[in-house]
């Protein structure tokens, strides 16, 4: 066996991201809250980054056509000017401009400017509510318990989930404090009194059974109900509860209707999860016959350069401290700048993406539901000139205030179905015919699927009975065996 050195030369070709492209990809595909939080993370981990301050409008404010574009023309052309001086590339030069950085960039800076709004937000002026440990806490402490009996109760209401089941069992209780199970299973049954009623059950049907009791009325009927009959009460087949318990029809439907007004989880009223509102990122309103497009830039914290180390610059005696501090803050600028500019990008790309739909599904803003056609990604992707992986980051997570409600940017995307006339329709347009069919349908006689097929056909759309039972079951409502009312 011979060893041999050879030579090859290889071409091929590789794509590499910047870290800028990389960041301003990260940006794009953030919901407005996660930008929010990656901000403020930018600010803490570089002090060249700060937020101006409302008391600063006034020096800041410049002519901006907010009908176009929230992100001031000003600032976009000295970040493009200023950039390569900012980051010490493209022009070769070794030193960074550190007089004229600090010259043109005065107490200003660059910034990333925003509306700012003076109203009051009541949401925070309101107490906050009280979770459903210290709901049931509070009642503890109320109670005549001894000192033994108050720590089994707080291990119990330790072991609640946020529907206020009790996750776990009275054994397992009991060995922790070593104790009886009787015991634990008493302090247990003191405690589904409390309020809510159901609270701490193990089951759901110990949950209906605990609120059965309390109401009192027919409540043995309810009990043997639930007690033996719950599948049956599942799939409203009353009649077999009322031959298998003797009893009148009847009676056994006031009984369900009971039931039914009971809470399957007493403890999510007092879920500790905050509801967050959804605040859409871009506004459209009608103007006239056409519609306007208006980014929401209220909430962002507006952004600039900081001017501070002018003095740090300057009182730097030490040739090798004033070169590292130099190499220091010029990679601070440099991630600033970085900051600042995907920004106004992730703005303008939301803006192009959100007046392209508007554009394409003004049917749907004018007429309404009926009216919104199939769009696919590639469509948006072509009409931008942009990559489809690039819309599809743009439209996650990204809401659009309309004169017709709120929606998600994915929302106005969908397949079409063809009608008979030729034409297509978006599949949500007819999951929306769907929904309509049914809420206008006699409760107590409910159409089946086949029925909803053949009114569809009459208003020209044809499609397959299963694919009613498909959108149907999407969009969350119930076979008609299961729809049909009985009081």
């Amino acid at each position: 066996m011979a060893f041999e050195l050879r030579q090859n030369l290889k071409l091929t070709q590789q794509l590499i991201m910047t870290p800028q492209l990389q960041q301003a990809i990260k940006l794009l595909q953030l919901s407005r809250l996660e930008l929010v939080d990656t901000i403020n993370q930018e600010m803490e981990e570089n002090p060249l980054l700060e937020e101006v301050a409302p008391d600063d409008d006034q020096e800041i404010s410049v002519n901006q056509d907010t009908e176009e574009m929230t992100v001031t023309d000003r600032e976009e052309i000295r970040i493009n000017e200023r950039t390569e001086e900012l980051t010490g590339e493209g022009d070769g030069r070794e030193e960074f401009d550190w007089a004229s950085y600090l010259e043109d960039y005065g107490p200003l800076g660059v910034t990333y400017d925003r509306q700012e709004g003076d109203a009051t937000s009541w949401d925070n002026m309101l107490a906050a509510l009280p979770s459903l440990t210290d709901h049931m806490m509070w009642q503890l402490k109320l109670s005549r318990f001894t000192e033994r009996e108050m720590r089994l109760g707080e291990q119990i209401i330790g072991n609640l989930d946020q529907n206020g089941y009790l996750v776990a069992t009275v054994h397992e209780i009991a060995e922790q404090e070593k104790v009886e199970a009787t015991e634990v299973e008493a302090i247990l049954r003191k405690i589904q009194e409390f309020d809510p009623p159901g609270i701490a059950a193990r089951d759901l049907k110990e949950c209906l059974l605990i609120q059965a009791r309390l109401l009192g009325v027919s409540s043995l009927l309810m009990e043997a109900i639930i007690q033996d009959h719950l599948k049956d009460l599942e799939l409203k087949n009353y009649s077999h509860i009322a031959r298998k318990l003797k009893v009148p029809l009847q009676e056994v439907l006031h009984a369900v209707q009971l039931i039914g007004q009971m809470d399957p989880k007493p403890g999510r009223i007092y879920s500790e999860e905050k509801v967050q509102p959804i605040i859409p990122d871009v506004y459209v309103f009608k103007s006239g016959d056409d519609y306007k497009i208006i980014l929401n830039d209220d909430g962002l914290p507006r952004l600039r350069i900081s001017n501070f180390y002018r003095e740090i610059m300057v009182g730097n005696s030490g040739k090798a401290n004033e070169e590292t501090g130099k190499k220091y803050i010029r990679e601070k600028v440099q991630s600033a700048t970085w900051l600042i500019k995907s920004i106004q990008q992730r703005q303008k790309t939301i803006y192009k993406v959100t007046e392209s739909i508007v554009r394409q599904q003004k049917d749907f803003f004018d007429e309404g539901m009926h009216c919104l056609k199939p769009l696919v990604l590639r469509d948006i992707a072509d009409d931008v000139e942009m990559h489809e992986s690039t819309i599809s980051r743009v439209v996650t997570n990204k809401y659009m205030q309309t004169p017709r409600g709120i929606y998600e940017l994915k929302y106005f995307f969908s397949s079409g179905i063809h009608r008979i006339g030729g034409d297509t329709i978006a599949s949500k347009s007819v999951k929306e015919d769907i929904r309509k069919i049914i809420s206008e349908e006699n409760a107590k006689k409910p159409l089946s699927d086949s029925e909803i097929v053949e009114l569809l056909d009459k208003a020209g759309i044809t499609i397959a009975r299963r694919t009613v039972a498909k959108y149907r079951e999407m969009i969350g409502i119930l076979p008609s065996s299961r729809r049909k009312k009985f009081f």
